[in-house]
């Protein structure tokens, strides 16, 4: 058994590896472009749903509220008329600005080392073999990074090719994981 202690460079640099892997990812490749398509006519949208002024949260529209409310016909046929939307409302001004994201993220990616490390530091002990090390973590860092994606899949009804492109990025994490605790791994 290996403590999460001993695990502090890999955790650290599996973090840092997959920071840098994921900037280049979502900055420099083409392939999650058109993971968001836009609106059509996307001033005249924001402008009518300004008039509304939504809080921010995450909303769906018709909403419900329960399952006798669901399986109304005045409800049925408000959801066949549609638009149904999911849709989560930020504030207003630049939400693009990155600098709390990166840091969460950043965080996210420590976590997920942390994780990484109680797992293959309680199924191995120093000096394990690097493709023991490198099963364990990658496993466990891949699971952490993509397994939730498909969920967006299964009941939001995102484009399957959109979380397919994200589970690859968690294997691309994974990977990364496991090669910086491989490496790392304490000996005997």
């Amino acid at each position: 058994m290996v403590g999460i202690p001993a695990l502090w460079l890999p955790i650290l640099l599996a973090a840092v590896l997959v920071f840098i892997a994921s900037s280049i990812i979502h900055m420099f490749l083409p392939y999650h472009k058109t993971d968001w398509k836009k609106v059509p006519d996307e001033d005249v949208v924001m402008d009518a749903m300004r008039a509304f002024d939504i809080p921010p949260g995450d909303y769906v529209i018709p909403q419900a509220g329960s399952m006798e409310v669901m399986n109304s016909d005045e409800f049925k046929a408000k959801a066949e008329k549609g638009p149904v939307w999911f849709m989560t409302v930020l504030p207003p001004g630049n939400p693009f600005g990155m600098g709390t994201q990166m840091a969460q993220w950043f965080g996210f990616c420590i976590l997920v080392g942390v994780l990484a490390a109680y797992i293959a530091g309680r199924a191995l002990s120093p000096g394990a073999p690097y493709p023991s090390v490198f099963r364990f973590a990658g496993c466990t860092a891949f699971i952490a990074y993509g397994i939730a994606h498909l969920q967006r899949s299964i009941w939001y009804k995102q484009a399957w090719s959109t979380t397919g492109k994200n589970l690859f990025d968690a294997l691309v994490y994974g990977l990364l994981t496991a090669g910086a605790f491989g490496w790392l791994w304490p000996d005997m």
